[in-house]
């Protein structure tokens, strides 16, 4: 049984459903402000002038709606959206094959647009300054260069890892904002307005109590809140109370402040099996049993974030925060 909860993946009825609670315009997208405002100014004089909004550079921890910013974009500007990932697009052919399907002022939507190949980013440079594709035909001495002419686009690229972007695709985007985890009373807002759209009743210190275990993050209210609504709908009435959302998330094993198992385990051991640390990223990994890239981007952030570990340059160590949220932690012992 997997025991993540929180997680960068989805199953296809999550998906579905996380779709379905897409916010579809600014007005109803919560939280962000200096975002939203930058976005709003921008689309608003690139639709005054007739022009595609120019390329947009999303980053930021994982869930805090940097795909569903990008459905607003193309929303707002009244075009449609192609959407795809660093790793989908293997060669230069299939970077190609998609631009000459987008239509005038369209929006591509590039998710860990960090991990494109270095022959796929190179062939970008061009469709993003230029509006062009130079393709080599052939090989040797017979191959020649065919240059494609393509429609103004905007590129909306998404990143957990600004820092891997190389400089010359970095540059080439004319906004490059940031997205900020979210507070309490925003995620709460949140909570209200999915447990509408899945047009079930929650009471405010229930929509709080999941508010204050989500991390900071949209995609964990979301998530969390599918799950009350099930144990809600099964041991209670289907209305979501203050009781029946802290006895789900105990079944959940979700702690008061949002901690899961994994959390628990990277914690417990840096603090039991490596004495407290410093230990290095890829004995942590084997350790715990996760990917080196999970732990960096969706574990660690949070629980640096709260003082509970911190990075050295010989490794990662537990705080006497850490130490004294594990050795008080309700779920006891977290080694499997």
């Amino acid at each position: 049984m997997d025991n993540r909860f929180v997680t960068p993946k989805f199953n296809e009825e999550d998906t579905n459903i996380e779709n379905s609670l897409r916010p579809k315009s600014l007005n109803e997208y919560i939280g962000q402000s200096k975002t939203k405002e930058k976005l709003n100014i921008f689309m608003q004089a690139a639709k005054l002038r007739e022009e595609s909004l120019d390329h947009v550079l999303l980053y930021g921890p994982p869930g805090l709606g940097k795909t569903t910013l990008s459905h607003i974009i193309a929303n707002e500007m009244g075009v449609n959206i192609k959407i795809t990932s660093g790793p989908a697009i293997e060669k230069p052919g299939d970077l190609a094959a998609i631009l000459n399907k987008l239509r005038p002022h369209d929006v591509l939507f590039i998710d860990e647009i960090h991990r494109l190949n270095m022959n796929v980013e190179e062939v970008l440079y061009p469709a993003m300054e230029d509006y062009v594709l130079d393709i080599i035909i052939g090989k040797g001495p017979s191959a020649k260069s065919v240059r494609i002419e393509l429609p103004k686009f905007t590129l909306v690229g998404a990143t957990t890892r600004a820092g891997n972007l190389t400089a010359p695709l970095r540059d080439r985007f004319g906004m490059i904002l940031r997205l900020d985890l979210y507070n309490k009373e925003e995620l709460n807002l949140i909570a209200k307005r999915s447990s509408r759209v899945l047009e079930t009743e929650i009471h405010n210190n229930a929509a709080i109590e999941i508010a204050k275990r989500s991390r900071g993050t949209p995609r964990i209210v979301n998530r969390l809140l599918k799950r009350v609504r099930d144990y809600a709908q099964v041991i209670g009435n289907g209305v979501i109370t203050e009781d029946i959302t802290n006895s789900a998330l105990k079944l959940l094993e979700i702690d008061k402040i949002g901690l899961d198992k994994v959390d628990r385990k990277i914690l417990y051991s840096i603090l039991y099996k490596f004495s407290g640390g410093p230990v290095g990223l890829n004995t942590l990994s084997a350790s715990t049993g996760e990917e080196i890239t999970t732990i960096q981007d969706v574990y660690e952030p949070f629980l640096i974030k709260n003082g509970f570990i911190n990075r050295t340059p010989r490794g990662r160590v537990i705080t006497a925060l850490g130490k004294k949220h594990i050795e008080s932690s309700e779920f006891g012992e977290n080694d499997d």
